[in-house]
């Protein structure tokens, strides 16, 4: 891993997933949350702030150490007791099966190499009746936008630690072993289209 994965793209990261606009979705999503939680893609602890007083404990995976540096000042700040894991080159944790009650991912499914096995190892964690919050973005229903993504797609992988802009986020938890409860498709206000359709829902481990 070089200088510009260790030190200047998580600055990068950091500094545009603090963006006023990401706030409300951030606090719209995590209010359901409860419990003990599993947060996949942790980066700086910008989710932090926005947990409601019923997470009890919240276990973060993360696996840029650059990230996990620049989240001990959220961490400090928290109410909430955090645990730090990275993520080896398996993706498989070093946790039993059946400890969580919540997961939550926030953009992140779009730059995990095996996204399949990530929601499969989220599927294993999670209690019978614990929920998925997801808040992700992907590939948009406009064809323009839609072709857009997928031209600038390999630009963003090098530069943007893996991002994939047109990844089929519904169609992939679909075919997860989690039941969708819900899943809210918009652009994002504010942003631009390319990389501004969300998708925001609750799945379930039945």
């Amino acid at each position: 891993m070089g200088l510009y994965e260790r030190h200047i793209l998580p600055w990068v990261l950091d500094h545009v997933m603090r963006r006023e606009t990401l706030g409300p979705q951030r606090g719209e999503l995590l209010s359901g949350v409860d419990g003990e939680v599993l947060e996949i893609g942790f980066g700086s602890g910008l989710n932090l702030p926005f947990y409601p007083p019923g997470v009890k404990k919240l276990t973060a995976v993360e696996p840029s150490g650059g990230m996990i540096k620049r989240a001990a000042a959220q961490v400090a700040q928290s109410s909430v007791e955090v645990k730090t894991l990275p993520l080896d080159a398996s993706g498989r944790l070093p946790l039993d099966d059946a400890s969580f009650d919540s997961a939550v991912s926030t953009w992140t499914l779009c730059s995990i190499p095996d996204v399949a096995a990530a929601l499969r190892e989220v599927h294993r964690l999670l209690r019978p009746g614990g929920r998925y919050f997801f808040l992700e973005h992907g590939l948009a229903p406009d064809a323009k936008v839609a072709r857009w993504q997928r031209r600038l797609t390999p630009l963003f992988r090098r530069v943007g630690g893996g991002c994939h802009l047109d990844r089929d986020i519904g169609a992939i938890l679909r075919a997860s072993p989690m039941s969708v409860q819900r899943c809210d498709t918009f652009y994002l206000p504010g942003e631009g289209r390319i990389g501004g359709y969300m998708y925001r829902g609750v799945a379930v481990r039945t």
